[in-house]
């Protein structure tokens, strides 16, 4: 978009950007790309916008986090040595690397920025972003986490950055084929930050139903849990012989990426089935995916995030991917759609029960109803999902 007399866009209400506004940002420069990359429309999700490998992968001797410096400087320290992933290249499992991504990222800086240094909007309140895997990366145990310069926390983006993104990869349980353009990762940029209590969970979910039974229907507001979000669990139950879950197998082939509906379940994952006793001890470091025992749905005026459920003990990592743009789960009339749980016991062997509580969701409001609904005018591999592997499975 050209500098233009006309009046500016105004942003006025606090929230997670709608894919309108995104595509905004991304005319005026706030979001960028090299000339030969420009975004193409399937990249933009109603919430979201999914980011793209580059060229180069960086093997490293660790993970990092800059703090007082450029990732570039830390990548002098640490590579062990770099590879084109233009035309495809293989990378190792539990091997880190870091990848340039092709977006950058150029928010309006200032702390009193009603007047930025885009003219063309009027802000109240300060532009920031979060980042997260899409569903597909964390179902084939792919681990990722975007990095940004003198940055001190992973997937988080300050007001005011402007700079390249990074990716950190490490694929933990398969080996895995990328190239340059696929996209790990999505973004989503907020204007200030504001979640939903704990009462207007309640309130919403009285008109606007978020969480159902098995049965399809809502649950009654007097069950839910909510405490800084609400609470959902773990299902293990099923008719004998009815899959409840999927363990990752060991020394497998490799995954390309680029295959979908392409690799037989049974190479990759042994299936977890329905016990008469309900409960599952996980064996330390291995991968499961679970479904979440209840239904839930995103309305159109909300995005949520899946956030872990912290036991205390440490043990026990719940999920790596985490966003739900609005639409996901459709219409109330639909029942909702279970939430897939990427799950991975560290150091001991952990005891999982049916009903277990295994995360929360923390509702966002949209700064504005989204132009394209997910499941309805964006389609997915996920939406009305039950149990469900990555889109790279037959059936899957």
């Amino acid at each position: 978009m050209s500098k233009s007399s006309t009046s500016p866009t105004v942003l006025r209400t606090k929230g997670v950007l709608p894919i309108q506004k995104l595509q905004l940002f991304y005319q005026l420069g706030i979001i960028k790309t090299p000339e030969d990359y420009p975004l193409q429309p399937e990249q933009f999700q109603p919430n979201s916008l999914d980011l793209r490998l580059g060229k180069v992968a960086y093997r490293v001797r660790c993970s990092f986090l800059p703090e007082n410096e450029t990732v570039e400087s830390k990548l002098q320290k640490l590579t062990q040595h770099s590879f084109s992933i233009a035309d495809g290249a293989v990378l190792e499992p539990n091997c880190t690397y870091i990848i340039p991504l092709l977006e950058e990222l150029h928010l309006p800086s200032g702390n009193n920025i009603r007047k930025t240094d885009f003219p063309e909007i009027v802000i109240d309140d300060k532009i920031s972003a979060r980042t997260n895997p899409k569903s597909s990366t964390g179902r084939l145990d792919v681990f990722t986490r975007v990095i940004t310069d003198f940055s001190h926390r992973f997937e988080e983006i300050t007001p005011g950055y402007k700079g390249k993104l990074y990716l950190e990869v490490v694929p933990k349980s398969f080996p895995v084929r990328i190239r340059t353009g696929q996209r790990l990762n999505q973004l989503r940029i907020r204007h200030g930050f504001s979640v939903l209590s704990d009462e207007d969970i309640l309130r919403t979910h009285h008109s606007d139903p978020f969480l159902f039974g098995e049965d399809e229907k809502p649950i009654s507001v007097d069950n839910l849990k909510v405490s800084n979000g609400l609470f959902m669990s773990v299902s293990l139950h099923g008719k004998k012989g009815e899959v409840v879950g999927y363990k990752a197998k060991k020394n497998r082939d490799l995954i390309d990426l680029d295959l979908i509906d392409h690799y037989k379940v049974s190479e990759f994952w042994d299936p977890i089935f329905a016990q008469s006793e309900d409960y599952l001890i996980l064996e330390p470091e291995a991968f499961y995916i679970f479904a979440s025992r209840e239904r839930c749905r995103i309305p159109a005026h909300l995005a949520a995030e899946m956030v872990p459920y912290d036991t205390g003990s440490g043990e026990l990592r719940t999920h790596y991917a985490g966003f739900f743009d609005s639409g996901f789960g459709g219409p109330v009339e639909e029942g909702g759609a279970r939430a897939v749980l990427e799950v991975r016991s560290h150091d001991v062997p952990f005891l999982i029960e049916d009903g277990q509580t295994f995360f929360r969701m923390v509702f966002e409001p949209n700064t504005e109803i989204p132009d394209q609904i997910y499941g309805r005018d964006i389609k997915s591999n996920y939406q009305g999902q039950n149990l469900k592997l990555s889109k790279h499975f037959k059936g899957g």
